[in-house]
């Protein structure tokens, strides 16, 4: 340094500088260092900065005034700095020389500034609108210029006058323009040209946010603000990053993931082709991709592996998530590095300020010094460590995004055999439950390093301090990490089975919520109920166990560093008898061991995420490598045959390892002919179509199918969507071809009683229509999609039977509008064979014959006799038919979108005068034609009718069916507090709150003890007390370790446990008894989120957000009243913080809550969503929307997103804010330390600075505690909702509990007997009075909506009268409980709903009946020779709704059902819909058999079934307009009579 500043000026003065009260710093150190700094630091910072400014072009930014005023400054700046120089240069020509660092200073400066003015300008054209690089520049220059700035006042003040005019006046000029170059630097550049931020409605303000605002999240304010002056709602919140959108996110995800599975397989070919002596089999095509790509044969690939011992190398799905998200998050765990390193600048500080105290005749000014380092490094700190969460949380958020989008798309593409390793909750669990994981993961990823090097850096500063001792500290640390060890293992196993049970509560719920109105009908509702209980109660008792190591592990943690400072410091003194624990040792120790807690307690929670997520890690990695279903296997492209579908010795089955369901099919369907394939139930009608369709796994031969394909599935599958949005399925609206549309499938009638039109909102799973309907939809979709190739699944089934001619007809028949599209029908109405061009019959999986009607008639085979004995008379001429339809079409619907909706529904909002209005303009439009001009007309629709009712009908008011879900907003009610309080326990709460307190205190006094011991060394009393020093020392902190671990066992494993048991079972008591009506206006994704996220909420987050929270609650008022105790003053200085503290909490609570309910409540539509999708992904694939689908759930997961990426910022605010009243704690602190430094001993100072430095992390924490409480006891609040939901009536009522007998007999009246849906409804029955005898056989008839579910609801009470009642053998049927009256009652229903469990309990949940009876019921219903080919017998298990049993075989579960309660009374609703007509048969005569001595209702479709009834009961709009024999009906030559003409049973 003296060769630059010469041998007068020297470098460092110690006496100038430290021991003085006015301390300055010499010139040569000002020239150098000072001027230096700024400048290294710009030159070393702008090559990286510069290539990331090539790298990133945001557009150019037009030049503004104050980029200009920056500019001039900046070459200001270097005019004034090399103003100097040549001063310099001018002095030596005067022949004054000065020594170099006159010249090299100046330069370098000029240099630097002539940098940054090009920095400025170069920024602008790239356009980045806020610098931090150019910010820290000027802020380190103005700062350090700041000492020149004194030290040349001083000077000048001390000397007459200033020796060096020129330089002074250049120096003033210099930090003039250098604090204004800060000051513009603050502010924010337009954004620039051409940028998305311009284009977005609601851009994030991040983006265009300033420097300073970033580094401090200013920009969240707006939001924080807008959120506490009123709740925030979804248009508020701000739209995603264009980076973090499932757009940019999935696809990078998969990419990495493609590139796996790409090096795995070609590892796996490489492993094979190493050893593959042997020639290769013949290549067997398979409808099969291993893991979703790629060529050689499962099969083939098995038999290699046989003889290797090696595994094949599964892709990992681990190294695809780091290699697309590492990068990013890498700059989060950089940051992490930088503060881990300034942690331990704090503690350093604190040994200095200790000294200080003790030192007598220093200057003031170095304790100042002191206490404003140790707030500024506090604040470095805060800010590092809150940019560090920023990223991680960024990349955790980013992950979840992928990982769901990975799944949705994988869900859409693979086989059925992988569909059916993983339930539909289960593959929704991945997407919610370990998505979520990942996310949580990422937060805390960094700990894994990070945690051990805090550790060591700790230890290295102990060992300094307190030499070989710390050894005993760590031992004890060593030894607590084996038993942690264990716990987390523990912990984990029970976890693992936690999840199990809550995956089968969850999937049984699901059924349950699904099959509801069965179990209401067979009153089961108590036998499910059980099972719920049973796994929930393991489930509980799991949770417990789990609380049990719970609270041993936090005992561990919390007194760990305690138990290690104990050991520490009894080593110490004992060890050596010179040895003296003074304050200076013993408090920077406590903070070293207060920085050594967080690690330690960090590692376990990471290890056991860790656990958890690799646990998530193989599952996802598992679904991501299923089998996809083979793209090729359908050969879509052939042109050169004049077949449209060819199926060449088709050998197919539905998983590799089952055996094949269809054998040796061979079809050729000539373009443009309607084939029908019929058949007995499960003898592989749907397995052909889905084989057409590529869902089956092919074993041989070729399928082609030419031109697009529109698929009809037995069972609709209908969005939850409006009408007309199902329908057109994604394609662009037409009217003229939409009303055409709705025509031919004979919806537009039922348009007219829905509240809406089209536009009415369908529940989910189309629960407000009825079955006919949702057939009906799913043909018109098929319709409107326009394809070449219609494949028809028993379409027909659910429909009435005119209407079914109606859609034969108009069509799919000859005369249809599908003429000349190829047709391939399933069907069991044989009335509309003769009309086919070919008829394939298939027995067993084969095809048993094939040709056109008379051919078969012609051949005499099984065809021709399943003929013979069903056909009746010659088919009805079709004309004659049509008339009557024609006649009675005229008003009533036909199906119309009935007032059953599948038995209970919303019915139509519409008041009287408004539906009256609608049927003038029904009868308008119905426009007179003559009705056999209608079948000419019938290709090309009458456009001229539409228009004109169109105008008339505008589509009143839509009510939505289903309510929105409620997100409740404001502040949590403290009545939702004291509800869970009471769920807990009164006094039991007010117990766990003293003990925490306890708890505190024990611990603050063992430190207060540590004080007055460290004191000890002042006054030489060191020897005599120690035995009793550590003795005290030691009791107080093992009885803190013990109340916390009472506290914990009384907490977490009793009190919560038991609040957690008795809300779920009150919430699923008020769920099952709730009436019909709440299961049709509740979609089954709301109340199932409210079975698994709330119910886990308060199963585990509660209990621990109480824990935590009580424990900083009191630990922040301990340290605040130490703090006020020792200086008084400090008490000034809380009021202002605390009102500051509690301003900031209150925003952020108001906000941050919000933004968790907008999130919970955006979060759901991504499950229904997906679970939709699952159940229609065939659908989906036929039509070839799969891309449109993906698109629909990346909107919603980035809908969700939204709300989530706020709640993050919205804690890094927080904690920004937070902290720094945290750090002006430790100002003060420090600075009264140093203040009342006279009176005060050192270790009050130690005790009072270092509990100072620990509160900022518990102000955090209570606030984010407070939070997290608040959102999360929003979950007793729902959970509450169901539990109080308005309920059916008594399932018993005692004093009027009938006879076990009754009904003896079995007679039925109806008197005077009227019903509405729901309140202000219309009737849907009207003054209904007639009287069955026991015994007799009723059978129910009429147009769809006449009222004739109703009756048989009316029954079973799923609907109360209005006026009236119903007597069943003279006992009122309102007066008895509804189990009473439902056990005594059978009915088959419409849908045959069966549960996932074994055979067994599904004929017989509550285990009355033997096996004998079970097997007799069997037999009756056919069911026999099928259970009994089966391996388990009654236990075969039956999966999700009964998947592996054909809809037929359901239908004939249900009637065993019937069979074994054998009741006196049996209703079925059209319960032979789905059945071929042998089958059909069967059941009648079974029916006639078995329930012979019963009264039966039958709701009919086929009028053939109830032609030798005593009776035969007519409806029309909901009254009886006949009722008589059959006979007797058709000579009356009524309704019935014309019914019966239609269904060719009359002539």
């Amino acid at each position: 340094m003296e060769r630059l500043c010469g041998p007068d000026l020297p470098f460092w003065v110690a006496n100038e500088t430290l021991h003085t009260d006015r301390p300055n710093l010499p010139e040569c150190f000002q020239l150098s260092v000072l001027s230096w700094l700024p400048s290294i630091y710009l030159w070393a910072v702008s090559p990286v900065y510069l290539f990331y400014l090539k790298r990133n072009n945001k557009g150019y930014i037009m030049m503004s005034i104050m980029n200009r005023f920056k500019t001039v400054f900046g070459l200001l700046l270097w005019i004034v700095c090399w103003a100097d120089l040549f001063y310099t240069f001018h002095e030596l020509r005067q022949g004054l020389s000065r020594p170099p660092i006159y010249f090299i200073t100046p330069l370098v400066l000029g240099m630097t500034m002539l940098l940054a003015t090009f920095l400025i300008q170069f920024e602008r054209l790239r356009g980045v609108q806020s610098s931090g690089v150019l910010f820290i520049f000027w802020f380190l220059s103005v700062l350090c210029a700041i000492v020149p700035f004194r030290s040349k006042i001083l000077q000048a003040s001390s000397q007459s006058e200033v020796t060096d005019k020129l330089r002074f006046t250049t120096f003033y000029f210099y930090f003039g323009m250098v604090v204004c170059e800060l000051i513009l630097c603050c502010f924010n550049e337009k954004p620039p040209l051409f940028s998305n931020v311009v284009t977005d409605p609601n851009p994030c303000p991040e983006s265009t946010a300033g420097f300073l605002s970033k580094l401090t999240f200013w920009w969240f304010t707006s939001l924080a603000i807008k959120g506490y002056k009123m709740p925030l709602q979804a248009k508020d919140l701000w739209s995603l990053n264009h980076r973090d959108t499932s757009k940019v996110m999935v696809p990078k995800l998969l990419k990495e993931w493609e590139k796996e599975q790409a090096k795995a397989k070609s590892h796996c070919e490489q492993s094979l082709s190493s050893q593959a002596a042997y020639s290769k089999p013949p290549q067997l095509t398979t409808n099969h991709t291993a893991g979703g790509g790629g060529e050689s044969s499962p099969e083939e690939v098995e038999v290699l592996l046989s003889n290797q011992k090696s595994a094949p190398r599964q892709p990992s799905f681990l190294r695809a998530l780091i290699k697309a998200f590492g990068p990013y998050f890498l700059i989060g765990s950089a940051y992490k590095l930088l503060q881990d390193i300034i942690t331990f600048v704090n503690p350093q500080l604190l040994r200095l300020l200790i000294a200080f105290t003790k030192q007598k005749g220093v200057p003031d000014w170095w304790g100042y010094a002191l206490a404003i380092a140790m707030f500024f490094t506090a604040l470095l700190q805060t800010l590092i460590l809150h940019h560090q969460f920023q990223y991680c949380f960024v990349t955790g958020m980013n992950v979840r995004t992928a990982v769901i989008g990975a799944i949705y798309r994988k869900s859409l593409v693979i086989t059925n055999a992988a569909k059916r390793s993983s339930t539909v909750g289960e593959i929704v669990n991945l997407m919610s439950v370990d998505a979520q994981r990942f996310m949580d993961l990422t937060t805390f990823l960094n700990m894994l390093w990070s945690a051990p090097l805090q550790i060591m850096l700790a230890l290295y500063f102990l060992w300094q301090n307190l030499g070989p001792s710390v050894l005993a500290g760590v031992a004890v640390m060593i030894m607590l990490i084996p038993f942690n060890a264990v716990i987390a293992m523990k912990t984990r196993a029970y976890q693992v089975e936690q999840m199990q049970y809550k995956d089968a509560r969850i999937k049984l719920m699901n059924e349950i919520l699904n099959g509801i109105k069965v179990l209401k009908l067979y009153a089961w509702e108590n036998s499910f109920k059980e099972k719920v209980l049973a796994i929930r109660q393991k489930e509980l008792s799991v949770l417990r166990k789990t609380a049990y190591l719970g609270a041993l592990s936090t005992m561990a943690w919390t007194s760990a560093p305690f138990l290690v400072a104990l050991t520490t410091f009894a080593v110490y003194v004992t060890v050596d008898e010179n040895n003296v624990l003074d304050a200076e040792k013993a408090f920077v120790s406590l903070s070293l061991f207060n920085i050594l807690r967080f690690p330690l307690n960090m590692l376990p929670q990471v290890i056991s995420s860790m656990v958890q997520a690799s646990v998530s890690l193989k599952r996802v990695q598992s679904f991501l490598s299923h089998d996809e279903l083979d793209p090729d296997s359908v050969d879509r492209k052939s042109s050169a045959t004049d077949f449209s579908v060819t199926v060449v010795n088709g050998k197919f089955t539905w998983a590799k390892e089952d055996p094949p369901v269809l054998h040796n099919i061979n079809v050729m369907v000539p373009q443009g002919s309607l084939l029908a394939v019929v058949g007995h139930v499960g003898c592989g009608k749907s397995s052909l179509i889905s084989a057409l369709l590529g869902e089956m796994e092919k074993v041989e031969g070729d399928v082609s199918i030419r031109g697009s394909v529109a698929y009809v599935p037995q069972q609709a599958w209908i969005q939850n969507a409006t009408l007309r949005d199902n329908i057109l399925f994604g394609r662009p609206y037409n009217e003229q071809k939409y009303r055409c549309v709705l025509d031919a499938c004979a919806l537009t009638p039922d348009l007219q009683v829905l509240p809406g039109g089209d536009m009415t909102e369908i529940g989910e799973k189309g629960i407000n229509l009825s079955g006919g309907q949702r057939q009906r939809v799913s043909l018109a979709r098929a319709l409107y999609s326009d394809a070449e190739v219609y494949l028809l699944d028993d379409p027909l089934s659910a429909v009435d039977a005119h209407v079914s001619k109606h859609i034969f007809d108009n069509l799919i028949g000859p005369e249809g509008v599908l003429k000349g599209k190829t047709r391939i029908l399933v069907t069991h109405g044989i009335s509309f064979l003769p009309q086919v061009d070919n008829i394939m019959v298939m027995v067993d999986g084969r095809v048993s014959e094939m040709g056109s009607y008379q051919e078969l008639l012609k051949q005499n085979g099984a065809f021709a006799e399943f003929l013979r004995n069903y056909s009746l008379d010659d088919i009805v001429e079709e004309d004659e038919a049509t008339e009557d339809l024609l006649k009675d079409e005229e008003l009533f619907p036909d199906d119309a979108l009935s007032n059953h909706a599948d038995m209970v529904d919303s019915e139509p909002v519409i008041n009287e005068a408004k539906r009256n209005f609608m049927r003038q303009i029904s009868i308008i439009s119905a426009d007179g034609e003559n009705p056999r001009s209608r079948s000419v007309r019938r290709q090309f629709c009458s456009q001229r009718r539409h228009s004109e009712t169109q105008e008339k009908k505008k589509p009143p008011e839509v009510e939505k069916l289903i309510q929105a879900e409620t997100a409740e907003t404001g502040r949590v009610k403290t009545k939702v507090y004291l509800e869970y309080a009471k769920a807990v326990g009164p006094l039991l709460s007010v117990l766990i709150c003293f003990l925490y307190g306890c708890q505190s205190a024990a611990s603050i006094g063992a430190n207060v003890w540590l004080s007055q011991w460290t004191n000890d060394a002042s006054s030489n009393q060191t020897q005599e007390n120690v035995h009793m020093r550590v003795g005290v020392y030691a009791a107080l902190g093992i009885a803190q370790g013990v109340l916390l671990l009472v506290n914990c066992l009384l907490c977490r494993a009793y009190s919560m446990l038991r609040a957690a048991k008795l809300t779920h079972h009150n919430m699923l008591q008020g769920v099952l008894r709730a009436p019909q009506a709440f299961f049709e206006s509740t979609p089954t994704g709301r109340l199932l989120n409210r079975f698994s996220k709330d119910v886990d909420a308060i199963d585990s987050h509660i209990p621990d957000n109480i824990d935590i929270w009580m424990r900083t609650f009191w630990y922040t008022l301990n340290v605040l009243l130490i703090c006020s105790a020792l200086t008084p003053m400090f008490l000034i200085v809380i009021a202002p913080l605390m009102v500051f503290y509690w301003w900031v909490q209150r925003f952020y609570v108001a906000t941050s809550r919000q933004l968790k309910r907008l999130e919970s409540v955006s979060r759901s539509p991504i499950y229904s969503h997906f679970s939709e999708t699952i159940t229609g992904s065939s659908v989906i694939r036929a039509y070839g929307r799969h891309n449109a689908f993906v698109l629909m759930s990346d909107m919603k997961v980035d809908e969700n997103q939204k709300s989530y990426f706020p709640g993050i910022v919205s804690n890094r605010w927080l904690g920004v804010r937070i902290e720094f009243i945290g750090n002006c704690i430790v100002l003060f602190a420090a600075l009264f330390a140093v203040t009342g430094k006279e009176n005060l001993n050192p270790g009050l100072v130690g005790l009072s600075v270092s509990y100072a430095l620990q509160v900022t992390m518990s102000l955090n924490w209570m606030v984010r505690m407070t939070s997290d409480l608040e959102n999360n006891i929003v979950a007793v609040e729902r959970v509450k909702e169901y539990s109080e939901t308005k309920t059916e009536a008594p399932w018993e009522v005692e004093d009027k509990k009938p006879s076990s007998e009754w009904p003896m007999q079995g007679n039925v009246e109806f008197n005077d007997y009227s019903v509405r849906y729901r309140e202000g409804l219309d009737l849907v029955l009207k003054n209904i009075t007639l009287k069955v005898k026991g015994g007799e056989k009723i059978g129910i008839v009429g147009r769809t909506g006449a009222g004739k579910s109703s009756m048989t609801l009316c029954l079973f009470r799923l609907l109360e009268a209005a006026a009236g009642e119903i007597t069943i053998d003279d006992v009122k049927i309102a007066e008895i409980g509804l189990h009473d009256l439902r056990s005594k009652l059978t009915i088959i229903p419409q849908e045959p709903v069966l549960f996932s469990g074994t055979l067994r309990m599904n004929l017989d949940p509550f285990e009355k009946y033997t096996d004998e009876d079970v097997w007799k019921a069997l037999e009756h219903s056919h069911l026999q020779k099928f259970v009994s080919n089966q391996p388990a017998k009654l236990e075969l298990e039956c999966s999700e709704g009964g998947e592996n049993l054909s809809v037929g075989q359901r239908q004939l579960v249900c009637l065993a059902r019937a069979l074994l309660r054998k009741t006196r009374i049996l209703i079925l609703d059209e319960a032979t819909a789905a059945i071929d007509l042998e089958t059909d048969d069967l059941i009648q005569s079974t029916i006639r058999t078995q329930f012979e001595d019963c009264t039966v209702f039958t709701i009919a479709h086929r009028l053939n079934t109830i032609m030798d009834y005593t009776r035969v009961l007519v409806l029309d709009k909901g009254q009886i307009a006949e009722f008589d024999s059959p006979t007797n009906l058709l000579s009356q030559r009524g309704i019935f009579y014309g019914m019966a003409k239609d269904a060719g049973l009359a002539q």
